[in-house]
C-alpha cells in the first residue's frame, strides 16, 4: 500500500496529465519522438496556445522537458521509462478490458 506521501504525489501527477485526452495524445507524440510545439500543434490539429497550456501542465508535472535549440524549442519526454510506462498501462487496460471477468460486468454495466 502507498503511503508514502510523494509517492502518492507522483501518482496523482500522473494521473492529472493522464485525465485529459489531449496531454494524452501529447505524451503519446512524444513517446514516438521529440518534437517542436509547432509540429505537435500541426499534428494533434490544435492552435499553439492550447498546446502552450498543455505543455505547461505536462512539464509542471514533470512528465515532459523543454530542450533549448538554437532559437526554438524542443520537447520530450522527461525520462525514456515514461514511454515504457505509458504502452506497459496502455497495455494493461486493454487487457482487464478484454477480459471482464467481473461476474456483473454484463447486468450492471460496471466493468
Amino acid at each position: 500500500m502507498l503511503t508514502v506521501a510523494s509517492d502518492i504525489e507522483v501518482l496523482a501527477r500522473f494521473g492529472r496529465a493522464l485525465a485529459d485526452p489531449i496531454r494524452c495524445r501529447l505524451l503519446l507524440a512524444l513517446r514516438e519522438a521529440p518534437a517542436h510545439p509547432s509540429d505537435l500543434a500541426d499534428a494533434l490539429g490544435i492552435s499553439r496556445t492550447r498546446l502552450s497550456n498543455h505543455l505547461a501542465c505536462l512539464r509542471d508535472c514533470g512528465l515532459v522537458v523543454a530542450v533549448p535549440v538554437g532559437r526554438r524549442t524542443r520537447y520530450e519526454l522527461a525520462d525514456e521509462r515514461l514511454g515504457h510506462a505509458l504502452d506497459d498501462l496502455r497495455s494493461a487496460v486493454v487487457a482487464v478490458e478484454a477480459d471482464k471477468s467481473c461476474p456483473d460486468a454484463k447486468t450492471k454495466g460496471c466493468c
